[in-house]
């Protein structure tokens, strides 16, 4: 969802930049980048671990849960990444079956799906709390593909962040890399595809393997 549907990783970067201030964990940009795509648990239990504090993970948790609530419901110009419903009209055109599979709570994906207009899109939305491990593993993308119904070798996913990458190829599913600089400096490396705007994707549509 993030970065992929949504502009919203630089928001995020906002918000839990202030919230590493409000525990006193300095955090240099580098280290910031390695949370993307990571359930908000896993980033505190890192960022606790690796900076020493004192605070526990529930009260870090509970904090930074509300900071992000408030400022995703205060703000104003969040909207679907340029060319997204197109896209998201054509698989639909095409009875091809779409899920939000996102490391975001569901109260989060589910104020996001109806500030943007996008939850006619997605009635499967799965997050990072409802499996045991989340991303870079890849029970997340295997639970989607389960409530889908499809094998995970007939999955495509679109990803913005290095562990999703990871979670993707792990699943054994093709993956989409989406180079969105508001996510920061992440290596698609792994990919089967980069593409730097849904134009991109478009022209490969008919290439992809939704035949198979």
């Amino acid at each position: 969802m993030d970065g992929v549907l949504v502009d919203s990783e630089p928001i995020y970067f906002e918000v839990e930049r202030s919230s590493f201030a409000h525990f006193g964990a300095p955090m240099t940009e580098e280290e910031h980048h390695t949370y993307v795509g990571v359930t908000l648990e896993s980033m505190w239990r890192q960022v606790l671990d690796r900076h020493q504090l004192t605070n526990t993970l529930e009260e870090a948790l509970a904090y930074h849960r509300k900071n992000v609530m408030q400022t995703i419901t205060a703000y104003e110009g969040l909207m679907a990444i340029d060319g997204l419903e197109r896209w998201l009209d054509w698989l639909r055109e095409k009875g091809i079956p779409i899920a939000v599979a996102s490391s975001s709570p569901r109260s989060l994906i589910d104020l996001i799906m109806e500030k943007t207009g996008l939850g006619r899109y997605f009635d499967i939305r799965i997050t990072g709390e409802e499996v045991s491990q989340g991303k870079p593993a890849p029970d997340i993308f295997l639970y989607a593909a389960e409530l889908l119904g499809i094998a995970p070798d007939h999955c495509i996913v679109i990803e913005d962040s290095r562990n999703g990458v990871h979670a993707a190829k792990s699943a054994g599913m093709r993956c989409i890399g989406l180079h969105n600089p508001g996510s920061g400096q992440q290596d698609l490396s792994k990919a089967d595809h980069r593409i730097s705007s849904y134009d991109d994707l478009w022209a490969l549509k008919e290439s992809l393997p939704f035949g198979e």
